[in-house]
Order: structure tokens, then C-alpha cells, then sequence
């Protein structure tokens, strides 16, 4: 058996890539029209990378991921190749399928089972979440280190704040943007600016110069210490920037993280009392100022 030669040329990395090729070059047929144009379709309204090689071309390289060739093959192939095609790439593996008698719906199932085998995520559905500092803003307040439940944030050796667990980013939370108070913290898929990254303004900077009191928003009457944060502080919050969103949205994910672990609501009733909230915040203010302190020295 052989296979269809794959190139060796250097290519930006694509770890957990998912790409489909209808190959038509040495060693098969042509598609017919109707076939091609169809799977095509289908293939590119499903969100699928996909490419089409004519006689005479070679597939594209990639450097790890996974990639399936679809082709009237004029010789047999086999149905999983492992290929390492560049000394710096990861492995690729790559799925030979022969177009017979299928039509582009059968082969466009074909390909969706094998992106289920590879347990990539179905196109169009991952949206990359992370927080990005600006470090010509940050003063290394901490704020984002005290505030994040989900360990994002940690220091260098030399003491600075920095993201260091992005994959524990919860998607569409930008609480801790919410409550910096240099708009430092920018979230590139956010819609609205400054979060996502917008030229911040004299405004934005003025609104933002005070400091959220975590303490406030952990401790005591958390909805009573909003409304009165928001009565006093209405005019120095942005529509896109205050405490209350990021207090919402940090209990959204909670939720929702314990929907996804399947955790019984018993649970959730059983959450710290007043007084464990409390340690928790003075831990959190404590932990932020041993990392201030440690900077001084």
C-alpha cells in the first residue's frame, strides 16, 4: 500500500487541529462536479478547515492535529497513518476515506464521527476565553489575584502579577476586568470595549481610579453592599465596568460549574456561612498583601 506523499515544509503550529482534504492529485480521480461542490459545502458550513488538491498538488503541512483525505483513491490506501512531518510539529494522524458510491451526506457523517473520535470540539463551537494583562497600565495591585476564584492568576519569580491558568478561565467571565482599577485586564473576544481591548480613554481611566473593596463584595450583605456601592459610585462606573456585573457573572460560573460536575443542589445549600465567607475574604486580601510585600524586599 502506499500513501499519498505528505510534505515536510514547516508550517505555524495547529495543536488539536482538525483539518479535511478532497484530494484529487497523483494517485486518484477527480470528484464528480456535483459531488465535490456539495461536500464542499457541506464541509464549509459545518466549520470545518477544508481544502481541495488538484493534480499535480501535495496536501498542506500541519504540525499536530488530525487530518482526513478524502479521494477516488486508484490504489489502496490505509485507513490511519500516523505521520511526524516536521522535526518541530507534534504527531498528525491522518484518516485515508474512499469516495465510492457515498453521497456528500454519508461522507460528510464520516467525517463528523471521526472528529467525535478525536474528541475535538465541534467547529464553530470553542470560543478561546482568556485574560490578557496590560502591563504598560498594571500597578501590580493584586486586585485580579484576590478576586479570581479559579486560580488564573499567580506572580513571576520576580513578584509580578501574570496569567499563568488561562484554560481555567471561564468562558464569557470578565469579572476580574470588571474590578481592575487601572483597566489593565483585557478579554480579546469580549464585544464591548475597553474590556476587549479598545483604546482606553481619559473617561475610562477617571471612572475606573477607585478600587473595588473585595472584602465588601464577600463579606456581610453582598446585595446590600452593592446597592450602596452603586448608589455612591453610579457616576465613576462604566456601563461595561462595575462591581455588580462581576459579582453576577462570578456566581453564573459557579452554577454553572456545578451543573456540569452534577453536583446535588444539597450542595449548594450547604455553601460557607457568613463568618467562613469572611475568613475567606481576609484570606484572600492576606494572600494579596504577602505577594505586595514580598515585592518590596
Amino acid at each position: 500500500m502506499s500513501a499519498l506523499p505528505l510534505p515536510t515544509v514547516a508550517a505555524p503550529p495547529t495543536a488539536g487541529a482538525f483539518r479535511v482534504v478532497l484530494f484529487e492529485g497523483t494517485g486518484a480521480e477527480p470528484m464528480p462536479n456535483a459531488l465535490r461542490s456539495e461536500l464542499l459545502t457541506g464541509l464549509l458550513k459545518s466549520g470545518y478547515a477544508t481544502s481541495v488538491v488538484r493534480a499535480g498538488g501535495n496536501v498542506s503541512p500541519m504540525q499536530s492535529g488530525t487530518l482526513v483525505v478524502l479521494g477516488r483513491f486508484t490504489e489502496a490506501q490505509p485507513d490511519t497513518l500516523d505521520a511526524q512531518p516536521d522535526a518541530q510539529g507534534g504527531p498528525v494522524t491522518v484518516h485515508f476515506r474512499t469516495v465510492a458510491d457515498q453521497t456528500a451526506a454519508e461522507l460528510l457523517a464520516q467525517v463528523e464521527t471521526l472528529r467525535e473520535a478525536t474528541q475535538l470540539p465541534k467547529p464553530g463551537t470553542w470560543k478561546p476565553w482568556f485574560p490578557v494583562i496590560d502591563y504598560d497600565r498594571c500597578t501590580n495591585c493584586m486586585q485580579c489575584l484576590s478576586f479570581c476564584l479559579f486560580d488564573v492568576y499567580g506572580v513571576d519569580s520576580e513578584k509580578r502579577i501574570q496569567v499563568q491558568n488561562q484554560n481555567k478561565c471561564k468562558t464569557d467571565c470578565p469579572a476580574c476586568s470588571r474590578v481592575c482599577p487601572e483597566v489593565a485586564i483585557l478579554f480579546p473576544k469580549y464585544r464591548h470595549g475597553p474590556i476587549n481591548g479598545d483604546v482606553v480613554s481619559d473617561d475610562d481611566v477617571r471612572r475606573e481610579s477607585m478600587k473595588v473593596d473585595i472584602s465588601s463584595l464577600l463579606g456581610g450583605d453582598i446585595y446590600q453592599a452593592l446597592r450602596d456601592r452603586s448608589a455612591k459610585f453610579k457616576s465613576r462606573f462604566s456601563k461595561e465596568r462595575d462591581s455588580d456585573k462581576a459579582l453576577l457573572e462570578r456566581q453564573k460560573c459557579l452554577t454553572k460549574l456545578g451543573e456540569q460536575l452534577d453536583i446535588p443542589a444539597e450542595v449548594f445549600a450547604s455553601l460557607p456561612s457568613l463568618d467562613e465567607i469572611k475568613a475567606k475574604a481576609e484570606a484572600a486580601q492576606a494572600k494579596a498583601e504577602a505577594m505586595l510585600a514580598g515585592q518590596s524586599r
